[in-house]
């Protein structure tokens, strides 16, 4: 009997691959179409590939959200898009619709956060049930366990990698919950997250390795050997807490949602 496969797709972070991988590509009109092209191709790849018996996308919101609030130079260094990017934003809506995929999105909320809170949810509620996360963002590796994995793309839209505990161990050397923790000290530059100024990832890894979290690592400060460390921690204590919050994703939202609504059909 085939084991049920729920698949949740970060539709911008796909759109946004799709963009960059797409040579200029327009309708005889002159509508640029080369996100949403790759997009559904991406779509047809998945289907094929992981062959999901649910399926559903979510979106990030123009709108700011929580972490903005907290923090108003959030993703601050982020560069916009061009008009033609965002206009063909809602033709991916109707390429969902046509597919009848839902689409869930919450004001103050990133799609990150509607990932983890649908993954958490499907896992507590379906003990079968295989989850498979698709991104180009590794921000999701935070969500893996025993039954939640991240397909994401590498380079281009055809170079894929499928991250499970094992994988995430290999290539960190930490448990999935332990990269909250790994951000909070190294920060992320991408999305303007500070972190411990002076410490990068290979000494945020031998912290977190060392001491487990950022708790412990503050709490055995006087264990720390190195005198530089020791004083950035101690500076950037503050920025280390907040980045922590700002890069853990949310788990625990209300979504009206069901598996069976994502039961992939027609």
């Amino acid at each position: 009997m085939k084991k049920d496969k729920l698949v949740i797709i970060d539709s911008h972070a796909l759109l946004h691959r799709a963009w960059h991988a797409i040579p200029n590509l327009s309708t005889k009109d002159g509508l640029m179409v080369n996100a949403v092209f790759g997009y559904t191709s991406l779509l047809l790849k998945i289907i094929k590939e992981l062959n999901p018996s649910h399926l559903l996308a979510t979106f990030d919101l123009k709108e700011k959200t929580f972490r903005h609030k907290e923090y108003k130079e959030y993703k601050a260094h982020r560069v916009k898009q061009v008009a033609e990017f965002y206009n063909q934003i809602p033709f991916t809506y109707e390429v969902l619709e046509a597919f009848n995929i839902p689409i869930l999105t919450k004001k103050g909320y990133e799609a990150d956060d509607i990932i983890g809170s649908i993954a958490q949810q499907a896992y507590q509620n379906n003990k079968d049930l295989e989850i498979i996360i698709v991104t180009g963002d590794l921000d999701a590796l935070q969500l893996v366990n025993e039954r939640v994995k991240v397909f994401t793309l590498k380079k281009s839209i055809n170079d894929t990698i499928t991250y499970d505990i094992a994988a995430i161990k290999e290539r960190y050397g930490l448990e999935p919950r332990q990269l909250i923790d790994l951000k909070a000290i190294q920060g992320d530059t991408s999305d303007n997250i500070k972190g411990v100024k002076g410490i990068g990832q290979k000494g945020a890894q031998d912290l977190i390795k060392k001491f487990n979290n950022l708790e412990e690592v503050y709490k055995n400060i006087n264990k720390i050997k190195k005198e530089r460390t020791k004083k950035l921690l101690l500076e950037y204590k503050e920025d280390a807490f907040l980045s922590k919050r700002l890069v853990t994703i949310v788990q625990d939202i209300e979504l009206d949602w069901n598996l069976k609504k994502a039961l992939l059909k027609d």
